[in-house]
């Protein structure tokens, strides 16, 4: 029977501390980088920043399967591996679906229908959430965690005009020009309302379906003769 006491349940800080170091630390290197125009794929000071190989997007590839594994082995798995993974699959549906109505918005160049897409956007971790509410949690203080220093920089480099890519303007961009409420476009609203619900639904589905092959790769024990 899976151990279910308050001493047995991994601590979330303690579960991402690593994570998040290993993360900050990416995001350190890759903001040193752009500012001495190291070369690319590595690095690059586009909008949105051209696919670099250097970043912290692609991490919850890796740690979504690591939380996952982690909680399961402390007790803290999914009721349904199949529903774990059906939420998942939902609430990626729900993502792609509010980016949809967010970039038709900034084609556009509507404001109000590219934040309507943001907020559909994070409507998909709620879903999660009813699929594997311990995952989920964890992933939301990773992405949190991971999330907020973005903004700090992208702050730091809006106001300083470095020349990175956490200060240039999105092609087409039409929004405000002031600095808070430039930062809260780019910044606060894409990092808290795309990437953070990103962490999650991606970390959420991966997480769900390797918990389910482990499971299922797990010989069941033998009854005593």
């Amino acid at each position: 029977m899976p151990e279910t006491s308050s001493s047995a349940r991994p601590r979330t800080m303690q579960l991402i501390l690593v994570p998040s170091i290993i993360t900050l630390a990416i995001t350190i290197l890759r903001l040193v980088g752009e500012l001495q125009h190291w070369p690319g794929p590595w690095f690059s000071t586009t909008a949105s920043g051209g696919l670099a190989i250097i970043g912290i997007s692609w991490l919850p590839l890796i740690f979504g399967p690591y939380f996952a594994v982690k909680l399961a082995g402390k007790g803290e798995g999914p009721a349904s591996s199949g529903k774990s993974i059906a939420f998942a699959v939902v609430g990626l549906l729900i993502l792609i679906a509010g980016g949809y109505v967010s970039f038709s918005g900034a084609r556009a160049q509507s404001p109000p229908t590219t934040i309507l897409g943001f907020v559909i956007m994070a409507g998909a971790v709620a879903v999660c959430f009813l699929g594997w509410g311990a995952l989920s949690k964890s992933l939301l203080a990773y992405g949190l965690a991971a999330r907020i220093p973005v903004a700090i920089v992208m702050f730091l480099a809006l106001r300083g005009n470095w020349g990175t890519h956490y200060d240039t303007l999105p092609p087409g961009y039409n929004g405000p020009t002031d600095l808070w409420p430039k930062f809260l476009m780019i910044g606060i609203i894409p990092q808290m309302l795309f990437w953070v619900p990103f962490t999650i639904v991606v970390g959420s589905l991966l997480g769900a379906i390797v918990r389910a092959i482990a499971r299922r790769d797990k010989p069941a024990m033998q009854p005593a003769a």
